[in-house]
């Protein structure tokens, strides 16, 4: 079994997920008493956050990059960073290891290609929705991506700073994110991304109107199988 090394704490409470869903991958692949090989670096989420209000995105590559060469050190066999928006940092990170990162976005757009969806609207932070380092990956691997109006992506990105990363899940704002997602479906959205680990936190299949794609579960699994491959 190969060991997966998580850059997680973006925020804690969606890494835990990551931890449960590998874990219970791994023994719904070999059963009996197996569990994954995982390393774990936990950032203190609050120094990433505010360089992401001063938009010091060098800052949050030296940290996470730093905890990336901590991970091979200690003998990962390849990564996950467990967070949509930190993805922006990849190219920066896989410059300074050896080791390869699961990408959170290949491995999303594998899922949705699987279920023949051409279509998908993306719900994630400001930073996902509207710059391209998650998009660009999806659009070159085949899908259309659309996203919501500039209103609604406020409000989207709101309740997850405000709300999810504080652990705080409010039904107002599953109605809010209910109602997104029924306008994308309106512009021809087949399915939708919960870009961002902790939408699925607030949002279950049953709250949308399209297929999910929550891509911590997905993210998580994909490492779960590249483990045992």
């Amino acid at each position: 079994m190969k060991t997966i090394g998580i850059i997680g704490g973006m925020s804690w409470e969606s890494t835990v997920t990551y931890y449960e869903v590998i874990n219970k991958e791994i023994v719904k692949r070999l059963g009996g008493f197996h569990s994954a090989k995982i390393l774990m670096y936990s950032v203190d989420f609050a120094e990433l956050e505010e360089n992401m209000d001063k938009g010091n995105w060098q800052g949050n590559a030296a940290i996470l990059t730093d905890a990336a060469i901590r991970l091979e050190k200690a003998g990962a066999d390849f990564i996950l960073i467990a967070t949509n928006t930190m993805h922006k940092l990849v190219p920066d990170i896989e410059k300074e290891i050896r080791i390869p990162i699961l990408h959170i976005a290949d491995a999303t757009s594998d899922a949705i290609k699987r279920d023949g969806i051409k279509k998908v609207g993306l719900l994630g932070t400001r930073f996902t929705m509207t710059q391209d380092f998650i998009k660009d990956r999806l659009i070159a691997s085949g899908l259309e991506v659309i996203v919501p109006n500039a209103e609604d992506m406020e409000i989207v990105d709101n309740v997850i700073f405000k709300e999810l990363c504080l652990g705080k899940i409010l039904d107002d704002s599953r109605n809010e994110y209910k109602r997104i997602i029924d306008d994308m479906k309106e512009k021809g959205a087949e399915g939708v991304i919960l870009g961002c680990t902790e939408i699925g936190m607030l949002i279950k299949a049953e709250d949308s109107s399209l297929p999910t794609y929550d891509t911590t579960i997905i993210h998580a699994k994909e490492a779960a199988g590249r483990a045992v491959e």
